[in-house]
């Protein structure tokens, strides 16, 4: 096999990106800081972490990177991101495209890849529909109730998940746990029952250490510039209890930084996951050896309330969960220390390139 995987970054990460991979004048010294760096972890595959020369990796919506890259290989400057991605991949000579960014490159792309690559696969956890899904040999991610609905509209499917990150096995080991309860993820439109729950626990900040750590989407930004606040956009800025707390976003190794100090770590489905639970934030909140508190729902193998994770149903139980549990740390070590364990073994690195090279050959 020779694997190419393509991914993608949030936008707010761009400052660090370029912060992390100015000393670094070469497209390998550049990616290498990425990988480095652990952001988006868990989707990383093996080979790409062992650096395996049959193995690339690339953001390739980063422009900037990429055009280092073509200047290396001496593509024009001017060259479109879709032109320099297939370069690289026809350069590499890959016969496996892996893409994490589905809905950023169209069905023209998909279907005009160089004649080396021969299989096909895209993670896509999201139920939206403007990506061109049907052009992929297989399509994967670990919430069964989307793939359902992508096999409805006859895409074919498999079961793929994210892995714990070995990197995380400091951080977890970390005992000075001075934030009580940690949130850190995204503020947006799609995010409305989680604003709910993040209100009722920042109402907490008075009584416990409570940290937030949100990337507001555009939109919420807006509304709460001054210009917005103008207009009619109430519903699209954070409750007050929310803003006093927050702090800016953080991601990779600054994020595992901040989930070794927390002792338990709030989580929240987005509104249009359904009764599917098991995004990123849970592998990477097991990982980190803190107690993982997430909302009631069908959960990965080896997920389980009371045992591995804490859940909730409402924002009520929420901080009624916070309560019992900051107040019965030996519970709350078990738990998380069994989580620890759990997802450092049924999710590691090595079970999950077991499980696509199994992927790969159903194809």
């Amino acid at each position: 096999m020779r694997l190419f995987q393509n991914s993608r970054y949030y936008p707010s990460l761009r400052p660090k990106i370029r912060e992390l991979t100015k000393g670094y004048s070469s497209f390998a010294g550049q990616m290498r800081a990425f990988l480095d760096f652990r952001e988006q972890a868990p989707h990383t595959l093996l080979p790409v972490d062992q650096r395996a020369e049959w193995a690339f990796f690339t953001n390739g919506d980063d422009i900037d990177v990429q055009r280092v890259w073509a200047r290396e290989h001496g593509i024009n400057s001017r060259a479109s991101p879709e032109e320099i991605l297939k370069a690289q991949i026809e350069e590499h000579r890959a016969d496996v495209f892996y893409n994490l960014d589905a809905t950023g490159w169209g069905g023209d792309f998909i279907k005009g890849l160089p004649g080396c690559v021969k299989k096909v696969i895209a993670w896509h956890a999201a139920p939206f529909q403007n990506a061109p899904l049907a052009e992929y040999d297989l399509v994967v991610c670990n919430f069964p109730s989307i793939l359902a609905r992508l096999e409805q509209q006859g895409c074919r499917t498999a079961y793929f998940f994210p892995a714990y990150d070995p990197e995380l096995a400091p951080f977890a080991a970390g005992r000075d746990r001075v934030i009580d309860v940690l949130f850190v993820g995204g503020y947006s439109r799609h995010h409305f029952k989680r604003a709910a729950i993040l209100e009722a626990v920042a109402r907490l900040a008075g009584e416990f250490n409570v940290v937030y750590h949100l990337d507001r989407s555009r939109l919420c930004r807006f509304a709460e510039s001054p210009l917005g606040q103008l207009l009619p956009l109430a519903r699209h800025r954070r409750p007050q209890a929310i803003r006093k707390i927050a702090r800016e976003p953080v991601f990779g190794r600054d994020y595992y930084e901040v989930l070794s100090a927390a002792k338990i770590v709030l989580n929240g489905a987005i509104d249009m996951a359904g009764a599917d639970r098991g995004n990123m934030r849970c592998f990477e909140a097991l990982g980190s050896g803190a107690l993982l508190l997430s909302d009631q729902g069908n959960y990965p193998e080896g997920m389980t309330d009371g045992e591995t994770i804490a859940t909730y149903g409402s924002s009520e139980q929420a901080v009624e969960q916070i309560r019992t549990y900051l107040s019965a740390p030996g519970e709350r070590t078990r738990i998380a220390q069994a989580g620890h364990e759990m997802i450092s073994t049924r999710y590691s690195k090595e079970v999950q390139w077991k499980r696509f090279e199994a992927l790969v050959a159903s194809i």
